[in-house]
């Protein structure tokens, strides 16, 4: 009976989470512009997307440009400062590591909107005009100890040996790096890369307060003033979908090559 239950509830939590985007994917294969009013099957949604012909609404186009360069942009500096920041703290003591792990884990607990308006006022007392870019230094700020979660752990699978045996075989410093250590920490990086990318592409609260007043819409800023007007634009349910399915082929594609790598490693 308990694992009866156990799975129940496993698969009850799998239909609260999946459901509403499995109705979403459904309703993008409708011109109905009412979620949820079936209308007959057609993909004009999707051609009206892949196209721009959305009837006044090509600022939707725009906001998903600004959000793939912005979290681009932030997920690829993200990841190289948090390598870096990762090794640094592999290498320190004990109680130095413990403190500084505490103070990276701070920011991932930290409520978005608290560092949205820190970042925020820190931005103003530094006279620093608000867009486009202090929207990818603030987006780059809560990723980076992201980043971190996800190499430490590699690091603390590698051989210790490893970089000091590569320095005494004539290596410099930056060649061990790149050469020896890089390469083993390539599946934390990649994990970290993906996780700072999705959570830069899914934020609102930290870009609504930097992006200022000169109009930068992205992604979530364009669904919430939308939503404002009283309704949603009809060509985001097909977005929707479409990130999702691009989103869920890209894990089964990383989880595939690390399950393939993982039986290629030779048995020591």
């Amino acid at each position: 009976m308990k694992r009866f239950f156990a799975q129940l509830y496993l698969w009850i939590l799998l239909l609260v989470l999946y459901a509403p985007l499995a109705f979403i994917a459904v309703c993008s294969f409708t011109e109905s512009k009412v979620l949820g009013n079936w209308k007959g099957f057609s993909v004009q949604l999707y051609s009206n997307l892949l196209t721009g012909d959305m009837q006044g609404n090509s600022s939707l186009l725009v906001a998903v440009q600004n959000t793939l360069l912005i979290a681009l942009a932030a997920a690829l500096v993200a990841t190289l400062l948090g390598t870096v920041a990762a090794i640094g703290i592999h290498n320190l003591s004990g109680r130095k590591r413990g403190a500084i792990t505490f103070l990276n884990s701070i920011p991932m607990i930290n409520p978005d909107v608290i560092t949205g308006v820190s970042l925020f006022l820190l931005f103003v007392f530094l006279h620093v005009g608000q867009g486009f870019l202090t929207v990818i230094l603030a987006h780059i700020t809560f990723c980076t100890p992201y980043v971190v979660l996800s190499v430490l752990p590699k690091l603390r699978q590698l051989n210790p040996n490893t970089y000091e045996a590569a320095l005494d075989l004539g290596a410099t410093p930056s060649q061990a790096l790149r050469k020896v250590m890089i390469p083993q920490l390539k599946g934390g990086m990649i994990s970290g890369f993906m996780l700072a990318f999705t959570m830069s592409l899914d934020d609102f609260a930290v870009t609504f307060f930097t992006r200022g007043t000169v109009g930068l819409e992205t992604l979530s800023t364009y669904i919430y003033a939308d939503a404002r007007k009283g309704g949603l634009t009809p060509e985001l349910r097909p977005l929707m979908t479409l990130i999702f399915l691009l989103v869920l082929v890209v894990l089964l594609v990383v989880n595939l090559r690390q399950e393939k790598n993982k039986k290629n490693e030779p048995v020591i």
